[in-house]
C-alpha cells in the first residue's frame, strides 16, 4: 500500500483553509503547508492539526509549487490550493488508489465557486486538474501565474477520478477584479520575459474569442448573470495582459 503526502501553498487563506485541511486529514498520511508568511491567521488554523508547516517567502506560483514538493516524505502527492478541497466522492476515489494505484497520475474535475454560487460551465467545469500524480514523474510547468502539472514523457500513463476538488475562487466582484488586475500584470511579464508581442491583432482578437468561446461555447450564459460575468472579465484579463505586455515593451525603449 503507497503512502500519500498532501501539499499545500497557502497566503492568508484562513477563510478555507480550515475546509481544505478536513478534506485530507482522512486521506493522506502527512499533510504539508508552504506558507509564504501569512499575516492572517492561516499559520495558527494551521497549527491545530498534525501537519508540517513550512514558512517560504513566495517564490513565484511554479517556483514555490515546485518547492512544496520537495518537502514531501512521499513520492505519491496530492497537491490543493489554501482555497480548495476534496469533494467527499473525491476522498473515497484517492482512497482507494491508495491500495490500487495504477499509473502516474490522476486528473479530477475542479468545481468553481463564484460569489456563493457554483459554476457549471463557461471554461470554468469541469476545470480538469491533474493533481495526484508521482513526484518522481512530474512538476509544476506552465507560465506565472498560470501553473499546471505537467509529467516528465509522453509515455506517461494517467487516468481520472471520480469526484470535485471543490474551489472557493472569490466572495466579492470587487475581490474578482483585483486578482483580474494582479494576475494580468503577471502573465503580461512573464510572457515578456519570453520574448511575447502584443501585435495590435492579438489585442482585438485574443480577448473577443476569449469571450465568445466561453460565453456560447462553453455554454456560460447557462450560469446566468455570474456566468456573463465571468466570461467578460475572461475577455478583460487577455485585454489586460496584452496590453500590459505592450506597455513594457514600450518602456524598454
Amino acid at each position: 500500500m503507497i503512502k500519500l503526502s498532501g501539499v499545500i501553498i497557502t497566503y492568508n487563506e484562513e477563510r478555507n483553509i480550515e475546509k481544505c485541511l478536513k478534506s485530507l486529514t482522512s486521506v493522506v498520511d502527512e499533510i504539508v503547508v508552504v506558507d509564504s508568511f501569512s499575516t492572517d491567521n492561516t499559520k495558527a488554523i494551521c497549527e491545530k492539526f498534525n501537519i508540517k508547516f513550512v514558512e517560504q517567502e513566495f517564490l513565484g506560483y511554479i517556483e514555490q509549487k515546485n518547492f512544496a514538493l520537495k518537502q514531501a516524505s512521499h513520492d505519491y502527492i496530492v497537491s490543493l490550493d489554501g482555497d480548495e478541497a476534496l469533494s467527499r466522492e473525491l476522498q473515497e476515489s484517492i482512497i482507494k488508489l491508495k491500495s490500487n494505484w495504477t499509473v502516474d497520475g490522476y486528473y479530477c474535475n475542479r468545481f468553481n465557486n463564484f460569489c456563493g454560487q457554483w459554476i457549471k460551465h463557461s471554461h470554468w467545469y469541469p476545470d480538469r486538474k491533474l493533481r495526484v500524480f508521482n513526484r518522481q514523474k512530474a512538476k509544476w510547468k506552465g507560465i506565472n501565474p498560470h501553473d499546471r502539472v505537467v509529467m516528465n514523457s509522453f509515455n506517461i500513463k494517467t487516468n481520472r477520478l471520480k469526484g470535485d476538488i471543490l474551489h472557493w475562487s472569490y466572495q466579492t466582484y470587487s475581490e474578482y477584479n483585483l486578482k483580474i488586475e494582479h494576475f494580468s500584470s503577471i502573465s503580461a511579464k512573464s510572457y515578456h520575459d519570453l520574448g511575447r508581442k502584443a501585435p495590435i491583432w492579438r489585442i482585438l482578437l485574443n480577448p473577443t474569442w476569449a469571450f465568445f468561446r466561453s460565453y456560447f461555447l462553453k455554454l456560460g450564459f447557462l450560469d446566468g448573470l455570474n456566468g456573463l460575468i465571468i466570461c467578460i472579465q475572461t475577455a478583460n484579463i487577455t485585454f489586460l495582459k496584452y496590453i500590459k505586455l505592450r506597455e513594457l515593451y514600450r518602456n524598454k525603449t
